[in-house]
């Protein structure tokens, strides 16, 4: 496979470090001697044919920066068979001759697809959930929790003043980490995550226990994928569970996919990205970069769908002996 001229897509949820994995790909193709195309609003952009070319000065500085400079979105029509052939169609008429996708879980099921059609595909995974397979961590990942650790330390401060409880819910709809994350490293009193259901009466219960043993106020971390839900818990603590503790609900957001990303994150995007390049340079594909052991390493796309991220029960274990 001799690749001259490759393209570069953000796909999925947007994820602080993006912009700077556009950065380092479009630099090191530049130094490979390689072309490169940017495809705007992931793959419905690319059904579209929304493509630009890249030079490599227009991207001075676009690494402090959140969001992606190529925007993104989800798209339905990719994911149907004419979507498909629409966008080897595209891929065809645009001599686009390998592909970057920087995305989560998602968007490598729809690299996945163009692999399988023998589109020479590479995976750059960018999720603030921490999902995907074929990686430690995800570009994203580390600044979604310093900037949910800020507002949790934030909201310490005024539950201590007030002898409040307060329930923070972080993104998360099947991923604990950001919220385990978050709760161990800002000493929260209990952390709820969808891989560990745990009764309303058990959160009660140790409400009223750290209440006993003198405490003034209680943090409790949730992601947004628990059952019962954050809001839940907080209607059941206001109309009456009484514990001790008056409680206010907070809900973080979006706000946790934006932002200037962390040093990490930056030279974690830096350096799969242009890993990605380099293997399509060598004629390698259907893989995705990831690091493990702070070495980048490659998967097979088979393999990351296949196998997501595994949830770490010692890690929960670590979180629930450190709380209080």
């Amino acid at each position: 496979m001799n690749v001259s001229r490759i393209g570069i897509m953000t796909s999925g949820g947007d994820a602080p470090g993006m912009n700077a994995a556009v950065r380092a790909s479009v630099r090191m193709a530049d130094h490979l001697g390689l072309e490169v195309v940017g495809i705007r609003d992931g793959y419905q952009g690319l059904l579209n044919g929304q493509i630009i070319t890249i030079e490599p000065h227009q991207l001075d500085g676009i690494e402090r920066l959140g969001g992606t400079i190529l925007g993104t979105s989800r798209s339905a029509e990719f994911r149907t068979p004419q979507g498909l052939e629409g966008a080897l169609e595209q891929l065809n008429r645009q001599n686009i001759e390998a592909l970057i996708v920087i995305g989560g879980e998602g968007s490598f099921q729809g690299a996945h697809t163009l692999h399988r059609r023998g589109f020479p595909v590479v995976g750059v995974p960018a999720s603030i959930d921490n999902d995907v397979g074929g990686t430690a961590v995800a570009i994203g990942v580390d600044t979604a929790i310093n900037t949910a650790l800020d507002a949790i330390d934030r909201l310490r401060d005024t539950a201590a003043a007030f002898r409040r409880a307060f329930v923070v819910e972080v993104m998360g709809r099947h991923s604990g980490w950001i919220a385990l994350q978050a709760a161990i490293a800002s000493g929260a009193e209990m952390v709820l995550i969808p891989e560990v259901p745990v009764p309303i009466e058990t959160v009660l219960h140790r409400m009223r226990e750290m209440k006993a043993s003198g405490k003034s106020h209680f943090v409790l971390v949730a992601a947004e994928g628990i059952s019962p839900t954050a809001a839940e818990i907080h209607a059941h603590l206001s109309q009456g569970g009484s514990v001790g503790f008056e409680s206010r609900l907070t809900i973080l957001g979006h706000i946790q996919r934006g932002g200037s990303p962390t040093a990490f994150d930056r030279l974690l995007a830096a350096r799969l990205a242009a890993r990605a390049v380099e293997e399509l340079k060598a004629g390698r594909s259907g893989t995705v970069i990831g690091l493990r052991a702070m070495k980048t390493v490659v998967t097979p796309l088979d393999e990351v769908i296949t196998e997501p991220h595994q949830f770490d029960p010692e890690t929960y274990r670590f979180a629930e002996i450190l709380a209080g």
